[in-house]
């Protein structure tokens, strides 16, 4: 085997320059980057870690639970024979407060992915779930005072409550990664690709200077939102004067109503103020056709 069918060679059986081969790897490499960054791309990757965080965390809290389940029934069954009514009703309270755990869990595991507020009820549930736990599992422990036993049984519950707070947000912060991806990291414009070796000088453009390569454009950074003007006494008095009218009562709590985001030192000044505008004695006007005295003219 000759030395010339090792050198790489194009279409064309032509030998390939070093500079060839770099703009082939550079175009290459162009590509790979901004398929890398496609937003389907990522939502495919993001889903993946979801899927196996999902797993990892239903994992641990399902054994959690069932490390509890025994503690529970031990607590409700107070000591009844085995096999009874009283022995048997105590396998049913576990299950029972577990259930619902994990229905509002599977629940925030979908909404979660939307980024859609569950409410306050669904935390409600949680802590309650995790309360009427920890207390039925560390109940003859903090009896006895056996600290060992406080937190042994302690763990199982605790790493569940924290798991089933954490998860959710998790997966906001996944949703999150794809839509920056989205919206940042894609912009939408392919990446050009680097060119290859200058082409010689022809006698058509011999005295002509080359274009710049032109090159992918990148969004302006976002300026921060400008905050808003911090509002004076002043101003709340020129709110509170606007909105007076006779026969109201000017209170600090009518000011407040006016003005909610004034504080309640302030409102009280503005009152004040607002009262002593009010009740302030107007100047009589004087008739055309009374003579105007010295003391008159003075004060004019």
């Amino acid at each position: 085997m000759s030395t010339e069918t090792l050198i790489p060679q194009d279409a064309k059986h032509q030998p390939l320059s070093e500079a060839d081969k770099l703009a082939q790897d550079a175009a290459t490499a162009a590509q790979v980057r901004r398929l890398a960054n496609h937003p389907d791309v990522v939502a495919l990757r993001v889903e993946k870690v979801r899927t196996q965080i999902d797993a990892v965390i239903w994992l641990g809290i399902f054994l959690g639970l069932a490390f509890t389940m025994v503690n529970v029934q031990s607590f409700a069954a107070a000591g009844a024979a085995t096999w009874s009514a009283g022995w048997v009703a105590g396998w049913l309270l576990d299950p029972m407060v577990s259930l619902v755990l994990v229905a509002v869990l599977r629940a925030e595991q979908v909404t979660a992915r939307y980024q859609v507020s569950t409410g306050v009820w669904a935390h409600r549930t949680k802590w309650f779930a995790f309360l009427a736990t920890y207390v039925m599992n560390t109940w003859k422990s903090w009896t006895h005072f056996d600290v060992a036993g406080v937190v042994l049984h302690s763990v199982p519950p605790v790493l569940v409550f924290l798991a089933a707070e954490t998860a959710p947000v998790l997966r906001d912060k996944l949703t999150e990664a794809v839509m920056a991806a989205a919206g940042t990291a894609f912009t939408g414009q392919p990446v050009a690709d680097a060119p290859s070796a200058e082409p010689a000088p022809s006698e058509d453009n011999a005295g002509e200077t080359p274009a710049p390569a032109t090159r992918p454009r990148r969004r302006p950074a976002r300026k921060p939102a400008a905050k808003p003007a911090r509002k004076l006494r002043g101003d709340y008095l020129a709110d509170a004067r606007a909105a007076w009218a006779p026969g109201i009562e000017i209170t600090p709590a009518w000011v407040r109503s006016v003005c909610p985001e004034i504080s309640r030192g302030t409102s009280k000044n503005v009152a004040d103020d607002l009262i002593a505008e009010t009740t302030a004695p107007a100047a009589l006007p004087v008739p055309a056709d009374q003579p105007v005295t010295v003391d008159q003219e003075e004060a004019a």
